[in-house]
C-alpha cells in the first residue's frame, strides 16, 4: 500500500484494510489537534487509489473491513467517491463495511440523495467528531461548525441509512468551563443518537495552539479525577435509546464500554466508584493517543 504522512483511523477500525484516498485533513486547523501539522492537504491521484485496491485484493482477501483515510475523505466530489466504491465492490467482494471520517463542513457539498447513493455503493460507517456541545468552546477550538450544522449533517446521514460514530472529548473545556461542556456535549448526543458515542480525553500535543494556551497559563488542562468527573457528568446526560457509549480509548481514566440505555447506570457507578477511590484510574504515564 502507498501511504503518505499520517495514517489515522478510529480504534474500531484497527482490522480494517486503510486505504488511503487523500492526504491530511481539508480544514486541519482544530486547536487541539496535531494530527497533520504541517502537512499539506491533497487528493491522491486515482489511479494510485486504484493500485492500492488491487493490492489489498491480493494481500488482504480476507478483511472485511475497509476504512478511506485520511482525516476527511468526504471531500471528494461523487464522481470520485461513485467510482472508487464501486472498484472496492469489483476487486475487494468480501468487504462489508466501509468507514470514513466526515465532518459538517465535507458533507454540506453532498445532499440526502447523494448520501443515500453512497450508502447503496458500500459507505455504511461515518465517523464524526462533535468534541463538545458547547458552540462558544468549538469557536474558540477553530471548529468551524457550530453544533446545530453538526446536527443537521449528522441527521443526514443517519436518513441516508449509514451508521454514525461520533466523538467527543473530556477536557476540552478547561478547568473552568468543564460543567458547561460536559452538559451540553451531553445534550447533542441525546440530539444526535449516534450509533456510537465516543469520548476521548484530552491529552495536549506540541506543536498546536492548545499547547501554547496551557504554556502562557490561558487555559488550564483538568487532570485525573477532575476528567473523571467530567466525563460522570457528559454520560448523566446522555440519553441515547439505542448503540454503544465508549470511553475505552488508550487516553481515558476510566475505560467503559455501555450498551445504551442498558449499562448506563452501571458505567454511572463505576465512575462513581474511581471518585470515592475505590476504583483505581489510569496513570498519566499510560495515557497515549
Amino acid at each position: 500500500m502507498h501511504y503518505e504522512g499520517n495514517i489515522i483511523r478510529p480504534p474500531s477500525e484497527a482490522d480494517s484494510i486503510l486505504l488511503q484516498v487523500t492526504v491530511g485533513c481539508s480544514h486541519n486547523r482544530c486547536a487541539f489537534c496535531g494530527a497533520y501539522t504541517g502537512e499539506r492537504f491533497r487528493i491522491k491521484d486515482e489511479a494510485r487509489v486504484f493500485a492500492d485496491i488491487d493490492y489489498a485484493t491480493r494481500h488482504m482477501p480476507m478483511l472485511r473491513r475497509l476504512f478511506l483515510c485520511d482525516g476527511d475523505a468526504m471531500v471528494l466530489p461523487m464522481a470520485r467517491l461513485r467510482a472508487m466504491l464501486a472498484r472496492i465492490r469489483e476487486r475487494l467482494p468480501q468487504v462489508a463495511r466501509v468507514g470514513t471520517y466526515a465532518s459538517a463542513r465535507s458533507l454540506r457539498g453532498k445532499s440526502l440523495a447523494e448520501l443515500t447513493e453512497l450508502r447503496s455503493l458500500g459507505l455504511s460507517m461515518v465517523y464524526m467528531g462533535l468534541e463538545s456541545g458547547d458552540d462558544a468552546l468549538l469557536a474558540r477550538m477553530g471548529k468551524k461548525s457550530c453544533v446545530a450544522d453538526i446536527l443537521d449533517k449528522s441527521r443526514l446521514v443517519r436518513e441516508a441509512g449509514m451508521k454514525l460514530s461520533v466523538t467527543v472529548i473530556a477536557g476540552l473545556g478547561g478547568s473552568g468551563g468543564w460543567q458547561r461542556h460536559a452538559r451540553l456535549t451531553g445534550e447533542a448526543l441525546t440530539a444526535m443518537q449516534p450509533d456510537q458515542a465516543a469520548s476521548l480525553s484530552l491529552i495536549p500535543v506540541p506543536g498546536t495552539p492548545l499547547w501554547d494556551w496551557i504554556a502562557d497559563g490561558s487555559f488550564s488542562l483538568p487532570q485525573g479525577l477532575d476528567m473523571v468527573r467530567e466525563l460522570r457528568m457528559t454520560l448523566e446526560h446522555t440519553n441515547m435509546e439505542r448503540g454503544l457509549f465508549l470511553a475505552d480509548h488508550a487516553s481515558n481514566h476510566v475505560p467503559l464500554r455501555l450498551r445504551m440505555p442498558r449499562d448506563k447506570a452501571r458505567g454511572l457507578e463505576l465512575l462513581d466508584a474511581a471518585l470515592a477511590g475505590e476504583r483505581p484510574i489510569r496513570p498519566e504515564r499510560a495515557r497515549r493517543l
